[in-house]
């Protein structure tokens, strides 16, 4: 891509009105996507590494499946509860909500299919922390809530970190399930994966141009998830 594009004309595309509106979209859902991915993804992989119960891997495998589905088959699900003739969708349109195509459908599907990388992520860090300090803390009479608040979450804090970054990654690149329950809509819907979709049909170039740039951005995502290495001191006391 950097060897075929045109650099003379780079600035002035992605500084246009719909570069920069599909990249602010796809900025303010992705956040919102990783919220929310951190609002259920946080207890879900607490209780996927600290309880046993019956139908747990049933549970942990769907939690997974957008992992392995393609991102347009995952849309087809959402479509089908909060479209208009869908499970949810006809109460929620009599009362005065329309979820499908709509930004809130982006956060939606973007949530879906980041939703397991925190959960992994962080369900890794709770396992490898294990439950040593919560026991001891239990044993001198800390209540379950202070020792979720005061331990569990501070231990397992660039867990979190990490996963919520890979999330908001996960949510800036989603297309498919997008595409397929939110549709590609001028300021409401379209991201600017399906920016650069509809510049392709028209500009190779400037397609080429806007990938670029999202890779750009991807790039300085993941880039915050490296862990950075404690000093030697800091390591040798925790020792």
């Amino acid at each position: 891509m950097v060897a075929r594009i045109n650099w003379g004309q780079f600035i002035p595309l992605i500084t246009s009105e719909s570069s920069l509106t599909a990249l602010g979209l796809s900025l303010r859902t992705s956040a919102a996507g990783t919220v929310l991915c951190i609002v259920f993804g946080v207890p879900l992989a607490f209780v996927l590494a600290r309880a046993s119960f019956p139908g747990q891997r049933l549970l942990r495998a769907f939690v997974l499946l957008p992992l392995v589905l393609p991102p347009v088959v995952g849309g087809n699900p959402l479509l089908y509860t909060f479209g208009r003739q869908g499970l949810l969708g006809r109460t929620l349109e009599l009362a005065g909500m329309q979820i499908a195509f709509s930004t809130t459908a982006v956060v939606l599907a973007q949530t879906f299919v980041a939703l397991p990388f925190l959960v992994v992520s962080l369900e890794g860090a709770l396992r490898t922390a294990g439950i040593k300090y919560e026991a001891v803390a239990a044993t001198l009479g800390a209540h379950p809530t202070t020792v979720l608040r005061r331990v569990s979450i501070p231990l397992v804090l660039p867990g979190i970190a990490s996963g919520s970054v890979l999330s908001f990654a996960r949510c800036l690149g989603e297309f498919g399930a997008t595409l397929t329950f939110a549709g590609s809509l001028q300021g409401v819907t379209r991201t600017l994966p399906l920016e650069i979709y509809l510049q392709r049909e028209t500009d190779a170039d400037a397609a080429r141009r806007l990938s670029l740039l999202l890779v750009a951005v991807a790039v300085a995502v993941v880039g915050l998830s490296r862990p950075r290495p404690r000093p030697l001191a800091e390591e040798a006391e925790s020792e």
